[in-house]
């Protein structure tokens, strides 16, 4: 049970961690590019930050998905990469299908599996929110200037 905590928890960070560059690296580009979004035009500016943060999110949940499998095939838990990915997947997303399940010995993993999902999920939410009312609000400020 405490070896499936820990490498659950690890899995989990790294997959935060690997979440925050991202963001991080996003905010970089985000403020380097400041005054050209600043400038009218205004609405395809804002098109392309939904854009370029949703496949943020796309590249920060697959990346996620990814190491969570890698660790599964890794373990020997599923035959192939391909079952280990499609659980992750399934559990990431809570959907649950429930057709293939972890073996007793590690089934506390998927639960910290979706967690995880739920969390990068979360996490990602708020980045495109915040990323597209960050712009905007600075647009109508310059605006007014």
């Amino acid at each position: 049970m405490f070896v499936q905590f820990a490498l659950g928890s690890v899995l989990m960070l790294g997959s935060i961690v690997m979440g925050a560059m991202l963001i991080w690296l996003l905010e970089w580009a985000y403020a380097r590019s400041e005054t050209w979004l600043l400038r009218a035009p205004h609405r395809p500016k804002l098109v392309l930050i939904v854009l370029v943060s949703s496949l943020a999110v796309m590249v920060m949940v697959t990346v996620s998905v990814w190491l969570w499998a890698a660790a599964f095939h890794l373990l020997d838990v599923f035959d192939t990469f391909e079952e280990a990915m499609y659980f992750t997947l399934v559990t990431f997303t809570t959907l649950g299908y429930g057709d293939v399940l972890l073996p007793q010995d590690w089934r506390l993993l998927g639960g910290i599996a979706a967690a995880n999902g739920l969390l990068s999920f979360g996490l990602t939410t708020a980045l495109l929110i915040e990323s597209l009312r960050h712009v905007r609000v600075r647009q109508i400020e310059f605006m007014k200037e």
